[in-house]
C-alpha cells in the first residue's frame, strides 16, 4: 500500500487546483444540517466570532496532542453528542447569516432580489436568450438545453442574462460544483467581486464537502483581500479551518489539508503546522502515509521547541528527564530544562534533541498504525468509486452496489459523523437515485427527526420533484410526527409537481379518512372523478368513493347513487357491476332482495361481452336458488338464463360461417373477470372480482405494487 500512495502522490501534486473550470467535477456534498451539527460542517463565519473560536479550537487540539493513543482524533464522536448538537439545522448558523434569509435553501435558490434587477432594468437580454430560455423553462429537467443557455450568456458575456440562467439552473442542479465556479468567475470578470464572494458561500452551502470548491474561494480570497491589512491572515486561516472541519473527514481531501499545512509553512507558523497533522494523522484519506512522512520531515528539519507549545514542551523534556532518571531532591522530575545536560557538550544536546523528535514522531505512530488499518477496510470501496460528482447520466449497476456496500459497512463499523459523510458523498454522485435519499432519512430516525426531515426536503424539493415514493415517505414521516398540514402540502405538491398518479389521490384521501375529515376525502374522490380523462379512470374512482360510502360513513343509498351513476358513465365496466352487488350482497339479504335483483338486471341487459352477461345471468340463478323469496322470479330467471346460452350458440355459428360478430362487441380487455370465475364460489369470496392491481395500471408503465411503499416487517 505504500508504493500505491507514493504514486498517488505523486499525481496529486501534479494537479492543479484550476481543473474545475468543467460541469460537476470532482467531490460535492450537499448541506449536511440535518445530520451533523452545523457548528462542526459549517461555523458562523462573522469576523466577531474567530479569535473565541480559534481559541478553543487549539485548546483543545493542544489537550489532544499531549495525549497519546487516540485522543488525537480530529473531531468529537459524534456518536456521543447529544441530539439536540444534531437536530436543528433551521436554527444552526450559516456561513453568511446576512446574505441568506432564515428560510432560505441551502441548495442555492434564485435570489429575488437579482431577479427585480433583471425585470427592472432597461437592458436588453441577448437577442437568442429567449430561444435558448424557453427550452429549460419548458423542460428544466434538460440538461443539455441549460449547459448551451450557459455557454451562451458566457460567450455574450451579458451579467444581468448570467445571473437569471445560472441562478435558476443552480437551484435545479446545485451539485454541479464546476458551475458555481464559472459563474463566481464571470462576477469577478465584471469587477464584482461581492457578488462574486456571495456566489462561492452559497456553493459551499450548496456541497461544503466539495474540497476543489473551498480551494477556489481561498485562491479567490488570497487575490482579492488586502495582503497588507493585519486582519488578512486571521481571514483566511478562519476559512481554512471551515473547510476542513466541512470538507476534511473526506476520503479525498488531502490536497485541502496540504494546502492549509503549506500556508501555515509560508508564515513560519510551525506549531500550527503540527497542530494541523495531528488532527490530518487521524483521519482515513488517499494520501495518509505521505502525510506521516511530510510529519516526520517536518519534525526533522526544525527544533522541537518550534513545532509544539511551550507547554507541550515542558511536559516532553520532564518525561524524557524521567526516563533518564534525572530527578531531583523531592524524586520527581527536576523543572530546570537542562538538569542533566552540559550546555558545553554539542554531543548531549543534539542527543537530547533527537530524543526529543524521536518521542514527538513516536507518539503519533500509534495514531498513524490505527489509521492505516482503517484506510485498508475502505480502500477497496474508494477505488470502487469511478464517478464521485454529480452527472445526470446513470451510473452503473456495479457503482450502485459499491455505494451501497460502502454504506452498510460504514453503518455497521463506523462512527455517526463517518457515516453522514459517506451519506453525503454517495448523494453527490447518486442524487437522481430515490434509494439512497430513503435510506439516508431512514437511517437518520433513530439519531434526529429534523435531520430526517432536512434529507426529505432536500431530496423532493430539489433532486427528485417528481419521484412519488420518497414524496409519499415524507407525507408520511410527517404524519407521524404529527404534523398534518405539512403532509398534505407535500402530498398536494406531489400531485400537482405529477399530475395522474393514482396512488398519490389515494394518499390524500386515506389522510384526511385518517383524521376524521371525511368531507375532504369525499370531495377528493369526486374531484377525481370529475376530472378523469378516460370512463375506467372514472370507474376506478366511483368503486373507492362508493366503499368509502358504505364502509366508513355506513350510508348505502349514497354509494348505490354513486355507482348508478358510475355504470351510466361506463357501462360496459365489469368491476362497476361487481362492486355493486357486493354493496347489496352486504346489506340484509331478505329486506335488499330487489336491489339485488336490479343490480344484475341491469348487469345481464349491458352491452358487455354475452359471455361475461352469461356469468352474472347464472349468479342471479343461483342467488334466487339460495335466498329468493318467490319461485316464479327463479323460473324466469332461469328461462333467461337459457335465451342467453341460445344467443351465444348462434353468435359461435356466425363466426364459424365467417361473420364474426364486430371487434368492438368483444370482451373488454380491462375486464379481469372470466365466466369461469364469476360462476365459482360466492362473490365476496371471488377475489377476482377486486383486482387492484388491474385499475393501478393508469398512467403507469406496470402495475402498482403495493409491497414498495408498505414493506413487510423485518
Amino acid at each position: 500500500m505504500e508504493a500505491r500512495d507514493s504514486n498517488q502522490t505523486v499525481s496529486a501534486q501534479n494537479d492543479g487546483l484550476n481543473s474545475a473550470n468543467e460541469c460537476d467535477l470532482h467531490k460535492s456534498i450537499s448541506s449536511t444540517a440535518d445530520s451533523l451539527s452545523r457548528e462542526l460542517l459549517m461555523p458562523n463565519m462573522e469576523p466577531a466570532d474567530e479569535a473565541n473560536d480559534l481559541k478553543s479550537r487549539a485548546m483543545i487540539i493542544d489537550s489532544k496532542v499531549g495525549d497519546q493513543g487516540t485522543n488525537l482524533k480530529p473531531f468529537t464522536d459524534l456518536s456521543e453528542t447529544s441530539v439536540a448538537q444534531v437536530e436543528s439545522p433551521e436554527g444552526s448558523a450559516s456561513m453568511d447569516t446576512e446574505s441568506q434569509p432564515a428560510n432560505s435553501s441551502p441548495e442555492g435558490t434564485v435570489q429575488d432580489t437579482e431577479n427585480i434587477e433583471l425585470n427592472d432594468s432597461g437592458i436588453p437580454f441577448p437577442t437568442e436568450y429567449e430561444k435558448f430560455w424557453k427550452v429549460v423553462e419548458d423542460n428544466p429537467q434538460d440538461f443539455t438545453g441549460w449547459t448551451y443557455l450557459l455557454q451562451y450568456v458566457e460567450q455574450e458575456n451579458h451579467i444581468l442574462a448570467a445571473r437569471k440562467a445560472f441562478d435558476h439552473f443552480l437551484s435545479h442542479y446545485p451539485y454541479c460544483y464546476g458551475y458555481w465556479k464559472k459563474y463566481a468567475d464571470l462576477e469577478r470578470r465584471h469587477d464584482n467581486v461581492k457578488r462574486a464572494e456571495e456566489v462561492y458561500r452559497r456553493g459551499l452551502q450548496a456541497i461544503p464537502l466539495s474540497v476543489d470548491l473551498w480551494l477556489h474561494y481561498i485562491n479567490f480570497l488570497k487575490e482579492t483581500l488586502d495582503n497588507n491589512c493585519p486582519e488578512t491572515d486571521d481571514q483566511i486561516k478562519s476559512v481554512f479551518e471551515h473547510a476542513v472541519l466541512a470538507a476534511g473527514t473526506d476520503f479525498r481531501s488531502d490536497r485541502l489539508w496540504e494546502t492549509y499545512i503549506n500556508w501555515e509553512n509560508d508564515r513560519g507558523n510551525l506549531e500550527e503546522v503540527t497542530t494541523i497533522y495531528d488532527r490530518i494523522l487521524g483521519i482515513p484519506t488517499q494520501l495518509y502515509s505521505h502525510h506521516f512522512q511530510r510529519f516526520k520531515d517536518h519534525v526533522q528539519n526544525h527544533l522541537p521547541k518550534d513545532l509544539i507549545s511551550s507547554g507541550d514542551f515542558i511536559k516532553l523534556r520532564q518525561e524524557l528527564a524521567s526516563t533518564n532518571e534525572h530527578f531531583d531532591n523531592n524524586g520527581t522530575p527536576g523543572n530546570d530544562l537542562t538538569a542533566g545536560i552540559d550546555i558545553n557538550d554539542p554531543a548531549q544536546i543534539v542527543s537530547e534533541i533527537e530524543n526529543m523528535r524521536h518521542r514527538i514522531i513516536e507518539v503519533r505512530q500509534e495514531i498513524y498504525n490505527h489509521n492505516e488499518n482503517e484506510v485498508s477496510r475502505r480502500w477497496a470501496f474508494e477505488e470502487g468509486i469511478k464517478r464521485p460528482y454529480f452527472h445526470v447520466k446513470p451510473l452503473e449497476k456495479i457503482q450502485l452496489k459499491n455505494w451501497k456496500d460502502y454504506l452498510d459497512f460504514e453503518i455497521e463499523n463506523g462512527t455517526l459523523e463517518r457515516v453522514v459523510v459517506l451519506f453525503e458523498r454517495c448523494l453527490v454522485a447518486c442524487a437522481l437515485y430515490e434509494d439512497f435519499w430513503i435510506k439516508y432519512a431512514k437511517y437518520m430516525e433513530n439519531h434526529s427527526s429534523e435531520a430526517v426531515r432536512h434529507v426529505y426536503s432536500r431530496a423532493c424539493t430539489v433532486h427528485l420533484s417528481k419521484k412519488p415514493m420518497v414524496h409519499l415517505l415524507w407525507a408520511a414521516f410527517e404524519e407521524q410526527q404529527g404534523n398534518i398540514n405539512e403532509a398534505r402540502r407535500i402530498l398536494k405538491m406531489l400531485e400537482e409537481s405529477v399530475s395522474g398518479l393514482a396512488m398519490v389521490r389515494l394518499r390524500r384521501v386515506s389522510l384526511e379518512r385518517r383524521h376524521g375529515n371525511m368531507d375532504e376525502a369525499e370531495f377528493l374522490l369526486q374531484d377525481a372523478i370529475k376530472n378523469s380523462k378516460t370512463p375506467n379512470e372514472a370507474s376506478f374512482y366511483a368503486v373507492k368513493l362508493a366503499r368509502l360510502l358504505f364502509k366508513v360513513e355506513k350510508s348505502l343509498p349514497k354509494a348505490r347513487k354513486v355507482l348508478l351513476e358510475a355504470i351510466d358513465f361506463d357501462k360496459e365496466s365489469t368491476k362497476l357491476y361487481l362492486n355493486l352487488l357486493e354493496l347489496e350482497y352486504n346489506s340484509d339479504l331478505k329486506l335488499n332482495e330487489e336491489n339485488i335483483l336490479n343490480a344484475f338486471d341491469k348487469a345481464i341487459s349491458s352491452s358487455m361481452a354475452i359471455e361475461t352477461r352469461i356469468a352474472f345471468s347464472q349468479r342471479k340463478v343461483e342467488f334466487l336458488e339460495d335466498f329468493g323469496s318467490n319461485v316464479k322470479r327463479l323460473m324466469v330467471a332461469y328461462d333467461d338464463h337459457q335465451q342467453l346460452l341460445k344467443e351465444q350458440e348462434s353468435s359461435k355459428r356466425k363466426a364459424e360461417n365467417g361473420s364474426e360478430e364486430p371487434e368492438e362487441k368483444k370482451q373488454r380487455s380491462d375486464a379481469t373477470l372470466t365466466s369461469a370465475q364469476l360462476m365459482s364460489g360466492d362473490l365476496q369470496a371471488n377475489q377476482s372480482a377486486y383486482n387492484y392491481n388491474a385499475w393501478y395500471q393508469y398512467n403507469y408503465a406496470t402495475p402498482w405494487n403495493y409491497g414498495q411503499y408498505y414493506p413487510p416487517p423485518t
